[in-house]
């Protein structure tokens, strides 16, 4: 039986208050840790931080970045892909 479209709108609320929660989280954790290897006392673009972010966020994805700025797969060192929450087989 399908599900009345008030029950969906109801589940939809919940889940975005769930991932709003999760966000803030995430936020707090990665300020916290920003904030202790001394980036808060760095004058730096938004736009410079976030590029420098990507690369780190790249570096523990096994990405690389081509020599046009396209990112490539490589493969992450053992366990990394696992330890990230992907299947091997992925």
């Amino acid at each position: 039986m399908k599900k009345p479209a008030a029950k969906i709108r109801e589940e939809i609320a919940r889940l975005q208050e769930q991932l709003k929660l999760a966000e803030t989280r995430d936020a707090e954790r990665i300020g916290r840790i920003a904030l202790r290897a001394g980036l808060g006392e760095i004058e730096i673009e938004e736009a410079d931080l976030l590029s420098a972010f990507e690369e780190v966020a790249g570096r523990f994805r096994g990405e690389t970045k081509s020599a046009h700025g396209r990112e490539t797969a490589t493969t992450p060192p053992n366990g990394a892909r696992e330890a990230a929450g992907q299947s091997a087989e992925a």
